[in-house]
């Protein structure tokens, strides 16, 4: 058979599968349904009940079941109003696939604006859980059993601790499979190979095979309107990859992705008053001045020092450090100075996109967003 021959089957045609209905966190979603549910997790000391908010859009056709979920620690909003912008797109009318929107996990933190849950536990180190441990123990068993077992790709939403803001950056162990594609499919300049931690939510998830990314961006308790942008951008390049939305030829967001080698804080080499002397995202050279830390009651000044050529990931905002505090995070990668060129073009695109000003203009649909480059 030629292979322009009419009997040739098309090109670039996948043949889709009808989706079946989906049992999750004992809830049975038809295909075509959005459904949303509250997944009891633990109550109150008054016995308020604290639940879960969840909602699930469940594709006619099959395909991934993606998780994105949000506020795993309490105090990090950026997430949430991600999740919130990315379930308004009338595009999810097309959806191949199941997508799985939990805007706040940690529900105790979020209520007291804080990263812990009522044990001082982080849940984010106390995961797969237990139904008979702790707080954090029993909240992440909930979370762990119900949804991510039932997911085969999970965008784990986060910012930097208090009082430090990051750089949008893609965490991802590039070394497991399915992993790679999702995190160059987000398509922001920076991502950075990081190792598992044990009782992560990266770790468990990875130990069942399920490829997961984390997205960090921003400081808690701070909106950040690019940081914002940057993740809904993402998670729809993501949703375009795993072929869950349809690709039709639109203009979007070009980054070119670089992966770090690695990565190390500078910390406080005396206690005082803290002066950052660079931003996030600038290329510092080796011996470059980072910030000075001066003594409140003296002339006594310090000037923290670059120990090798690097990007700026992460800075601390606090004015008040002690000795050994981290201040900045610095990356390393082949091409340093492409990488600062690469971050300042994608967020002036990103500043252009009709998504940054979004109390300005109507939520538009994805196929609409408007950017720099043409692409297929």
């Amino acid at each position: 058979m030629n292979a322009g021959s009419k009997d040739s089957p098309p090109k670039n045609k996948s043949r889709r599968v009808k989706a079946r209905p989906l049992e999750i966190a004992g809830q049975v979603v038809q295909p075509g349904e959005r459904i949303q549910f509250d997944l009891p997790t633990a109550r109150l000391y008054t016995h308020t009940p604290l639940n879960m908010p969840v909602e699930i859009i469940h594709g006619r056709f099959e395909g991934p079941v993606l998780l994105i979920c949000a506020a795993i620690h309490g105090d990090e909003l950026n997430g949430v109003e991600v999740i919130r912008r990315v379930r308004s797109f009338r595009s999810l009318d097309r959806l191949q696939g199941t997508l799985i929107l939990i805007p706040v996990v940690n529900l105790f933190g979020f209520i007291h604006q804080s990263r812990y849950l009522p044990d001082r536990r982080d849940l984010n180190r106390s995961f797969p859980g237990s139904e008979r441990g702790s707080i954090a123990s029993r909240v992440a068993h909930v979370f762990f059993d119900n949804i991510v077992k039932r997911c085969t790709h999970i965008i784990d939403l986060h910012t930097a601790a208090i009082n430090r803001d990051n750089l949008p950056q893609i965490r991802a162990a590039l070394d497991e499979p399915g992993v790679p594609e999702m995190a160059t499919g987000f398509s922001i300049p920076v991502i950075i190979n990081s190792d598992l931690i044990e009782n992560s939510l990266r770790c468990e998830a990875g130990k069942l095979g399920i490829p997961i990314i984390t997205y960090e961006a921003g400081e808690a308790l701070r909106l950040n309107e690019r940081a914002i942008v940057t993740g809904v951008r993402g998670i729809v390049s993501v949703m375009r990859a795993l072929k869950m939305l349809p690709g039709r030829r639109i203009r979007t967001v070009r980054a070119e992705p670089y992966i770090a080698r690695s990565s190390k804080w500078v910390r406080a080499s005396m206690d005082g008053m803290f002066r950052p002397l660079v931003q996030l995202g600038a290329w510092v050279k080796r011996g470059a001045a980072l910030g000075v830390i001066s003594a409140p009651f003296s002339s006594q000044e310090e000037v923290l020092a670059a120990e090798a050529d690097g990007i700026v990931i992460c800075v601390n905002n606090l004015p008040l450090v002690n000795e050994g505090e981290a201040l900045f995070h610095i990356a390393r990668f082949e091409e340093t100075g492409a990488v600062e060129t690469e971050i300042a073009s994608h967020g002036s695109s990103i500043e252009d996109d009709r998504l940054y000003d979004i109390e300005s203009v109507p939520v538009p649909e994805i196929d609409n967003l408007v950017s720099t480059d043409e692409t297929t």
